[in-house]
């Protein structure tokens, strides 16, 4: 029972980030070289679902942060 609660934690964990809509709002704002990261712990609100990290260029910059995202809210940009 608790090697299925654990692979369940482990599951929930991987599978809160949304590397495909992370990348869409990172374009569209000028982004570009754009590497998810992954999951990224304690960055977003308590309404947010998705927590996704990233490494991108802007304007000859490179930038490191999340984006979180929720079901009833739209995208935010988080900076490192």
């Amino acid at each position: 029972m608790k090697k299925m609660l654990l692979l369940l934690l482990v599951l929930c964990f991987v599978g809160c980030t949304n590397e495909q809509s992370t990348e869409e709002l990172l374009t569209r704002e000028g982004y570009s070289n754009i590497e998810t990261t992954g999951y990224k712990w304690f960055t977003c609100g308590g309404n947010d679902i998705y927590h996704t990290g990233f490494k991108a260029t802007k304007n000859n910059s490179v930038v490191t942060g999340t984006v979180c995202e929720g079901i009833f809210k739209g995208k935010t940009i988080r900076y490192d």
